[in-house]
């Protein structure tokens, strides 16, 4: 095979030879047997003879080449190009490349390994299934929050804290709070007032840190593992994200008199130091550009792919979110963590960094190069919280150990240590002059030390754990896990006024000394017991049950209060106030059996529903069932498509204002790269046959436009995002929305979706003198009510001559030898010599089990709680004597 001629070293990337690569595949039966792809033993020929191949046409040349490589040993062979991971495992596994570049790079011996920069969809063959089936990879999800009544209020924990001074006097301060609801909030701050001005919008999980730099940039971290850049004070837009960590980002750091340097640290052990001024600049139009050219290319492949029912996936989100990324922008990184970072704190001047975490050691960095300066040893457990004073010469550390210690870097050692906590110390806040360190953790206290003296008082007391501190004028604001912020008279620039409170102590250098003062009894007395300012918060949920009838669910918040949430809707219809969750939760129960259509979880303290494809669309329910007004009696509705449809309403119809009735007639784009169409025209689904293109919302289906939800889920580029419904502008396409999403708004079709039917027997009951009707197997929907059951056996038995087949509701049908359903005969309702089932008494009785079943009971709600077997469904029927 023609390759460059000089042997190197493993993993070195080569540009693309120029005689051509083409060849007979039968001649890679010449590879040993350690490489990755192994060929079948009789692949065709491809090229009989070499031939002129440009780079551009070498990807098509492979797409015939790769059907016939399969992985050789049954580990997985993992390869990682350009960020982009890509799995091959099990012995016989074939896959099919779907689309994007190709690499070829050399290893020892000059072998050829073909590493391929693409994203793929396994055939999986295995010793039950001679035909390779498709598994298809995990498709992205939809999620969305159900906000309070007052968006204004924070709804769980508040994990950080950071202030604005205002810059005149006709200005105020401002306090910017994140939280466990995913969201950052501003507060303009008076004198005995609060007032919620902005909510800061977009992150997908908790936010656990926040700082301001530059005088008015925030920038904060997430459990979405980015970092967000914001306008301090705007509406709350988000103007650059970055994805540089790969795990829970949990603290930031920012020098107060230099403005481009801000340090992140995460649970993957990784610090990261930010050149604010490079990462923020302006995005340039070349990544564009690389973007169409890769769009390109992309054509170029599926043009040349066979008809399959492949749908094509979009260009990997790593790969955009790279090139998007403040122009390739990369942090500096301060290596040397193994574990957990959970804390940073940087000098004035932006010259010296410090962090610690998990490996109970304090690290100190030299943030201009990234390098290590020393390690500080002496905590026994997690530092959690660090303070450096102004000049970097003395640094404070709190441990989970429950010590507070005072470094002296110069010296490289432990000064002091101080033992005033019973239990874990995660947040400090020292005096302007570092010569006073305000300390708050797990043990509800808030306590104030004197460095010099260890002279110790307890300021306050929280009813929660305190997360974060932040000194004010003569105040400091505490965050606890609760929703609520608090205020407390701290005196922060006269420590000595509240140690003549009363009530110090001397705090011990032994961490067993505090906690064994406090089993004595003699716990000090806090120095104040109201704050002088609060902000409320709103309870949080910490219980949840979803219901059997799959559109309620009840909740539980931390103050005990049990409501009950219409998920379609996104409402409280009734608020039961503090009684027992457990009793509530029997009290509701209904004998109804409905497939679980989304899931549930209340992380961010209040109800955030899941819809996943292909599952979501599994639940349907006649319009009747849903008080849904000039519908037909069997009209059936999905329960999810019609969900969407009001989560999208508005960008809906902000999509036909800018777009006009093209945004919906066919489900075409029209944004600036056609890309959605294509791949929505190629994707497997099957239109909704009774949508007709209804694009009205239904009553049960209407979300509160005074409290609307937040959508969070994530297209193909740009990674995942969180946004109000009545934020959505209508600009938004499949970069942003999953396709499934798009394609159900836009053209009402569904994905292909597992057997919504049931399969039973109608026999007469025991001792029945009445013949068989319907001798084989009969199948309908699952949602079907047994009056239709009784209005078939009706039907069987008042015809002079009994239909071959009846159709009741569109698929209700006796079954055929070898399972299958015939088609339906008749327009799908009964003779019209036949009152409907309501106007008359029935004279036929349907039993399962011996149990006589209600005529509005659902098949599947039999199944469920009467038949209670794997086995398909038997009823009996019996006619009612004297009638």
């Amino acid at each position: 095979m023609p390759v460059a001629t000089p042997v190197v070293s493993n993993e070195t990337a080569l540009s693309l030879p120029s005689p051509s690569l083409a060849m007979p595949l039968s001649s890679y039966h010449k590879l040993p047997s350690s490489s990755i792809f192994t060929p079948n033993p009789t692949p065709p020929l491809l090229y009989a003879s070499p031939i002129s191949l440009s780079p551009k046409r070498l990807p098509i040349l492979l797409l015939g080449l790769f059907p016939y490589l399969s992985c050789p040993r049954p580990s997985p062979a993992t390869h990682l190009v350009s960020n982009i991971v890509v799995n091959f495992s099990g012995e016989g596994n074939r896959s099919s490349i779907l689309k994007d570049k190709v690499k070829i790079q050399l290893r020892s011996h000059n072998f050829v390994y073909i590493c391929l920069r693409i994203s793929v969809m396994q055939r999986v063959g295995s010793a039950g299934n001679t035909s390779n089936s498709v598994r298809p990879r995990k498709e992205k999800k939809l999620t969305y929050v159900l906000n309070g009544a007052d968006d204004t209020k924070h709804c769980a924990g508040i994990n950080c804290l950071s202030l604005l001074k205002s810059l005149g006097p006709d200005e105020c301060d401002y306090l910017f709070t994140g939280s466990r609801d995913g969201t950052l909030k501003r507060w303009a701050l008076d004198e005995d007032a609060a007032a919620c001005s902005s909510t800061f919008e977009s992150h997908v999980d908790w936010v656990n840190d926040a700082v301001i730099t530059g005088g008015n940039t925030l920038i904060s971290c997430s459990s979405d593992t980015t970092v967000k850049a914001w306008n301090c004070l705007s509406d709350g837009t988000c103007i650059r994200t970055f994805r540089q960590h790969s795990d829970y980002v949990t603290c930031l750091a920012a020098a107060e008199n230099n403005s481009k340097i801000v340090a992140s640290g995460g649970l993957g052990g990784e610090v990261f130091i930010w050149d604010l001024e490079a990462a923020l600049a302006p995005l340039s139009k070349s990544n564009d550009a690389a973007e169409d050219d890769c769009s390109n290319i992309v054509n170029s492949l599926e043009s040349s792919l066979p008809n399959t029912s492949l749908r094509p996936i979009s260009l990997s989100n790593n790969i955009s979110q790279n090139a998007t990324q403040s122009q390739g922008y990369v942090p500096s990184a301060a290596k040397g963590h193994k574990e957990s970072v959970y804390a940073l704190s940087v000098n004035d001047q932006g010259t010296l960094l410090v962090s610690g975490g998990t490996e109970k050691v304090v690290r100190v960095w030299d943030p201009r190069t990234g390098s290590k300066t020393m390690k500080l040893r002496g905590h026994t457990d997690n530092i959690r919280a660090l303070q450096l004073d102004s000049t970097g010469r003395f640094c404070l550390s709190g441990s989970s150990d429950s010590m507070i210690r005072l470094w002296d870097l110069g010296q490289q050692r432990c000064v002091h240590s101080y033992a005033v906590h019973t239990d874990s110390v995660w947040a400090l806040a020292s005096s302007p002059t570092f010569s006073h360190v305000y300390s708050g953790g797990r043990d509800l206290s808030l306590y104030l030390t004197d460095l010099s003296t260890r002279e110790s008082v307890l300021l306050c007391t929280e009813e929660h754990p305190i997360l974060q501190l932040a000194l004010h004028d003569d105040g400091i604001w505490v965050a606890t896990s609760d929703s609520s912020v608090h205020r407390w008279p701290a005196e922060p620039h006269n420590p000595l006024k509240v140690f003549q409170k009363g009530g110090s102590f001397l705090a011990g250098n032994l961490s067993f000394s505090r906690a064994r003062v406090s089993l004595e009894g003699s716990t000090p007395v806090p120095v104040y017991r109201e704050p002088s300012l609060s902000i409320p918060g709103i309870p949080g949920i910490v219980q949840h049950e979803i219901l059997n009838n799959r559109r309620h669910v009840l909740t539980k918040d931390t103050t005990g209060s049990v409501k009950l949430w219409e998920i379609t809707r996104g409402v409280v219809i009734e608020n039961y106030g503090e009684v027992s969750f457990e009793q509530k939760k029997e009290e509701l129960f209904e004998m109804v059996s409905i497939p679980s259509w989304y899931s549930v979880d209340s992380r961010l303290g209040s109800l955030s529903v899941h819809l996943e494809t292909p599952q979501c669309f599994s639940a349907e329910m006649y319009s009747a069932d849903l008080n849904i007004a000039g519908k037909p009696e069997d009209d059936k509705v999905n329960l999810a498509r019609e969900t969407l449809k009001g989560l999208l309403a508005h960008w809906l119809a902000k999509r036909k204002q800018r777009f006009g009735s093209q945004a919906s007639s066919n489900g075409g784009i029209p944004s600036g790269k056609d890309v959605s169409t294509r791949t929505i025209s190629l994707s497997r689904v099957e239109v909704d046959g009774n949508a007709e293109n209804d694009t009205a919302v239904h009553p049960p289906f209407e979300f509160s436009a005074s409290s609307p939800p937040s959508v969070i889920t994530e297209g193909s580029q740009g990674g995942p995002w969180r946004k109000k419904i009545t934020d959505l502008d209508g600009t938004e396409d499949e970069k942003d929305f999953p396709w499934w999403v798009i394609d159900c708004a836009l053209n009402n079709r569904l994905p292909p979706r597992e057997n919504t039917k049931c399969s039973f027997y109608l026999h007469p009951c025991e001792g029945s003198t009445i013949l068989f009707l319907t001798p084989g197997k009969l199948s309908a929907p699952r949602i079907l009510r047994i009056h239709k059951v009784v209005n078939y056996v009706i039907e069987k038995m008042v015809l002079d001559k009994p239909l071959d087949s009846v159709n009741v509701d569109e698929t209700f049908a006796p079954g055929m030898p070898g399972g299958q359903i015939p088609t339906p005969v008749g327009d799908g309702s009964l003779r019209s010599g036949l009152k409907p089932w309501q106007n008359i008494k029935p004279s036929v009785e349907i039993l399962c089990n011996n149990q006589i079943l209600p005529p509005d009971m659902s098949l599947a709600t039999v199944r469920t709680y009467i038949w209670k077997k794997p086995e398909d469904l038997v009823l009996n029927y019996r006619v009612l004597q004297g009638r």
